[in-house]
């Protein structure tokens, strides 16, 4: 398994969706479920996200070919957005590309399962963990990355589902401050991964500057 690969790949995808930034999120969309409801939604949503990560893994570079992008440019603008959201991490702010308009916030009222729409789509699987996905797929090249690849997403996933199926007890355990300070790191690190993609298409792009 290719290390420095799967070092970076988690680090970017781990903090953008990380499921304990993201379990505040559960908790209040989930609070007048029982525990066996949301263990069960837990197991929905964990499905839901492999479902939606397998699909943009396998099949997004043919997506951004189809209108015509190149994987290059892709990078600079996918390193823009996840530099965008990674400053929100640090200040401390909404993720906005991954958060909910007011209208869908009312929409979320009169509906009862929370599982697919907004948990797991915009909050987890948004257009930062989507941009991620595509660009770090098109770099895996050969076994060796492939075998990374796949044991990242899957340690993400299996992550996911502890952090949910034991969204009571977790919650309960995770102070106000720890969720601020992880955060925070977070922020660095995907922060430091994005200028990174943002720099290496560039250079792909104006091999001259290189």
């Amino acid at each position: 398994m290719d290390i420095e690969f799967a070092t970076k790949f988690f680090g970017a995808l781990f903090a953008i969706m990380n499921p304990f930034v993201n379990l505040p999120f559960f908790l209040a969309l989930t609070a007048e479920k029982t525990v066996a409801q949301q263990r069960g939604m837990a197991v929905q949503v964990t499905v839901y996200t492999a479902i939606m990560c397998a699909v943009f893994a396998v099949g997004g570079n043919a997506i951004i070919g189809f209108f015509g992008i190149s994987v290059d440019n892709f990078r600079v603008a996918g390193g823009l957005v996840l530099l965008g959201i990674a400053f929100s991490m640090l200040n401390g702010k909404e993720i906005t590309a991954h958060e909910r308009g007011a209208h869908e916030k009312v929409h979320d009222e009169e509906q009862d399962n929370i599982s697919f729409y907004p948990m797991t789509f915009p909050l987890i699987v948004g257009p930062g963990t989507i941009a991620t996905l595509i660009i770090y797929s098109a770099q895996t090249h050969g076994t060796a990355q492939l075998f990374a690849y796949g044991a990242v997403l899957a340690a993400i996933l299996a992550s996911l589902l502890v952090a949910f199926y034991f969204a009571s007890t977790i919650g309960h355990l995770l102070s106000t401050q720890m969720r601020v300070i992880m955060t925070r790191l977070m922020g660095m690190i995907l922060a430091a991964i994005a200028v990174e993609m943002v720099l290496d298409g560039i250079k792909a792009i104006l091999p001259g500057l290189a």
